[in-house]
């Protein structure tokens, strides 16, 4: 222990700790310059080469500024009699780090800010240094050899707790790959304009499982973990799992079929109602298909994530499935001291002088039926871009009538009951 404390306070040792030092706060100081600088220049959130170069020089600024100083300390050291191990040591760790930062932020730009590496970048990055780190110190047989001995499952099969680190360590990877060669092929097959969209989005989502699915079991026979006696267990997980997940499973399965059969698409006008034509309860359009939920978006800009299996099982309208046009019906009741010829007359006038109402097929107005308190009419017309809004032309059209009913005479009559009273002989009830 003597001798340890000696060498330790030896001046050539407390020099190159310092310098060591030295060399980690240059690097912080250098990285918060960096962020700073970058988040003023007129390159931040662009998605150009060079403001990606640029955030990869601010992400790798600590191992840079710090390689700097301890290789210039290196080089002033050198010219001694003194061996400068601990420069040494630092220089391989700080190699090291940087080709972690490195790494992992070309990972993070390939899968997407929205992927796990995006959002954990940073203590990643520093999960892997610091196990790189053990093993260019030589402290990884100790580490090994320790969690070796500890078993997990009594019995003649052994599974320690470094043999399950190192299954996670390398199914992990395997996950990272497969994600990877997924994005690559799924931005080529969205980029080919003679697939449908919905065969395009298909293909993607099945490539992506499909690939994950294959990285995890290569990723566990890699690690070194027999899948045959995993029989039972996995048996018994399936049923369990198949039970909780019953409802998840069924979800990704009707997204297959919905992305299949073509039923609905992304630009889809669709509507949640057992009303065809007359409701908009719940409309929306469809901005995006996911494996396990459709994306609908409301006249509010409000994101509604409804399950695929609610799209399978239950009716929904698809207003733009065949064809883009829809008919509107817009029932009025006038009163019966006015001519009905007129008004119908009055009603196609009123429709014809709306931009959004088609003329071929032509607006109609029919005499429905006679009420208690007037004549029923009904207007109908067609409109081809319900994604533009339904019940707003409902409403020009509606307010058109109006004005022109009031220009020809036409009233709208008002329910009215009367009551009778009669009384009895002898005044009692």
């Amino acid at each position: 222990m003597k001798a340890l404390f000696d060498r330790l306070a030896s001046p050539d040792t407390l020099t190159q700790i310092l310098i060591i030092a030295f060399a980690v706060v240059a690097g912080l100081i250098a990285s918060q310059f960096a962020r700073n600088a970058l988040a003023r220049s007129p390159l931040a959130g662009t998605r150009g080469v060079l403001a990606r170069v640029l955030r990869g020089l601010s992400a790798c600024a600590v191992a840079l500024a710090a390689l700097v100083v301890l290789l210039i300390a290196r080089a002033l050291l050198g010219t001694g009699k003194a061996e400068p191990v601990l420069i040494d040591v630092a220089l391989q760790l700080g190699v090291a780090l940087l080709g972690v930062r490195a790494l992992i932020f070309v990972l993070a730009l390939a899968l997407g800010p929205r992927s796990w590496i995006g959002r954990w970048e940073q203590r990643l990055a520093l999960l892997l240094w610091v196990l790189l780190a053990f093993a260019l110190l030589g402290w990884f047989d100790f580490i090994e050899n320790s969690l070796d001995a500890i078993d997990l499952i009594p019995g003649k099969a052994q599974f320690t707790i470094w043999s399950l680190l190192k299954g996670l360590v390398v199914v992990t990877l395997f996950i990272v790959v497969a994600s990877l060669v997924s994005r690559a092929l799924e931005s080529r097959v969205m980029k080919i304009d003679g697939i449908a969209l919905s065969t395009r989005i298909g293909i993607s989502k099945f490539t992506q499982f499909f690939l994950l699915g294959l990285g995890v079991l290569l990723g566990i026979n890699a690690a070194g973990v027999d899948l045959t006696a995993l029989t039972v267990l996995t048996g018994a997980m399936g049923i369990g799992l198949g039970f909780g997940l019953q409802a998840i499973a069924s979800n990704f399965v009707s997204g297959f079929v919905l992305l299949m059969d073509k039923s609905i698409k992304p630009g889809d006008v669709i509507s949640f109602t057992g009303v065809a034509g007359t409701s908009t309860e719940n409309f929306g359009w469809v901005h995006e298909l996911r494996g396990r939920y459709v994306v609908v978006r409301d006249r509010d800009g409000v994101d509604t994530l409804v399950p695929n299996q609610q799209l399978i099982t239950n009716p929904v309208i698809n207003w733009s499935y065949s064809d883009p046009r829809v008919r509107l019906k817009l029932p009025v009741r006038i009163s019966y001291h006015d001519d009905p010829e007129a008004a119908l007359k009055v009603l196609v006038d009123a429709a014809n002088g709306n931009p959004r109402v088609l003329q071929e097929p032509a607006p109609a107005s029919r005499l429905m039926h006679f009420g208690d308190s007037g004549i029923d009419l009904e207007l109908r017309f067609w409109i081809s871009d319900p994604q533009q809004g339904v019940n707003n032309v409902r409403s020009d059209v509606n307010r058109s009538i109006w004005k022109a009913f009031r220009q020809h005479g036409i009233t709208i009559p008002v329910a009215q009951h009367d009551v009778r009273m009669v009384q009895l002989r002898g005044g009692g009830p």
